[in-house]
């Protein structure tokens, strides 16, 4: 994904708390060429995915700045090519205290992070699962999450890099320069991440965290491991939820995933969750393959992935596969 061309000027942040004109630079617009192939079947009898092939329709804009006391600025746009926005990043660099970002939409804050850090040759098993697309009720359960739009702190020190995350009144809204958005009632979400290399290949992460549902909190924590040796990449996560509501069933997830680096050009992957509901005799169980093949500026992906019982519920299922062909230049 190349530049395209250079655009206007702008002011980038200066300030952590209110964001004014510091330094002067330039926007780059960059895009992809990516072209895919979806099939998605819910319950094993729902076709209505009508027209499968797909290009992707979006662009980004970035710039960065240096301040004059050796930090830097980094702001970025991703936009579909309706003109719609999808996720706004803005970024202080401070150096060896660490960065703070401030993301909208899509950012994931703190806990977030490290909902899923199984290995995989392209997506996670959860990918393109859901039982019934015209339902939202349907979708695979267990990841943990604490809001999408916020702000996220990171500093790393020798082999340990710890992340935290506060996301607002856990809004997901794309607010503009003085607009607001979300009910003053509402809880906001706090966590922590931890990720560390106590020695070669191996990964150790956990975290925990508090996400704002309404005028409730919900607990949510994760941890587990990966190693690697060889071409070899093994994994294991386990995830909790602990509903406020009591109308609520807590949720207990295990992950495990497991990748192969054929060479330097292919790789292969496959990985499992099982999530058990705290009052359900129904356990959710996804499952999911994955291979990438790179040759030159042309690389190839793709990955099938299969739900039974989403959410808990027997007559759930969902198959998704995926294929896609990405071009650089």
């Amino acid at each position: 994904m190349d530049n395209i061309k250079k655009i206007g000027l702008t002011a980038l942040a200066g300030s952590l708390v209110a964001v004014s004109a510091a330094n002067a630079g330039s926007l780059s617009v960059s895009g992809g060429a990516k072209f895919g192939y979806a099939a998605s079947d819910g319950n094993e009898d729902l076709e209505t995915d009508g027209n499968r092939f797909g290009m992707q329709k979006s662009v980004g804009f970035s710039g960065t700045g240096e301040m004059d006391n050796g930090h830097t600025v980094t702001l970025t746009h991703n936009m579909a090519v309706t003109g719609s926005l999808s996720t706004s990043v803005l970024k202080y660099d401070m150096g060896d205290m660490g960065s703070i970002t401030y993301s909208e939409d899509s950012g994931d804050v703190g806990l977030g992070k490290i909902d899923d850090l199984m290995p995989t040759a392209e997506e996670e098993v959860w990918n393109g699962i859901d039982a019934d697309t015209a339902s939202s009720n349907e979708l695979p359960v267990g990841r943990v999450d604490t809001g999408m739009t916020g702000f996220n702190y990171v500093y790393t020190m020798d082999m340990a890099t710890i992340q935290l995350g506060y996301s607002p009144k856990t809004t997901t809204g794309n607010n503009d320069d003085g607009g607001n958005s979300g009910a003053g009632g509402l809880k906001s979400s706090t966590s922590v991440a931890i990720t560390a290399t106590p020695m070669d290949g191996l990964t150790v992460f956990g975290g925990a965290g508090d996400k704002g549902t309404g005028t409730q909190e919900d607990d949510m924590e994760t941890y587990g491991l990966k190693y690697a040796f060889g071409p070899i990449t093994v994994g294991y996560q386990k995830s909790e939820i602990d509903f406020a509501a009591t109308t609520s069933n807590d949720l207990e997830t295990d992950a495990f995933g497991i990748s192969f680096q054929v060479n330097d050009d292919l790789s292969i992957s496959y990985g499992e969750s099982e999530t058990e509901a705290e009052t359900s005799s129904t356990d959710q169980e996804l499952e999911g393959m994955s291979i990438a093949y790179s040759m030159g500026s042309i690389s190839i992906a793709a990955h099938a992935n299969e739900g039974k019982n989403i959410a808990n519920q027997t007559a759930n299922e969902s198959t998704h596969t995926e294929i896609s062909i990405n071009f650089a230049f």
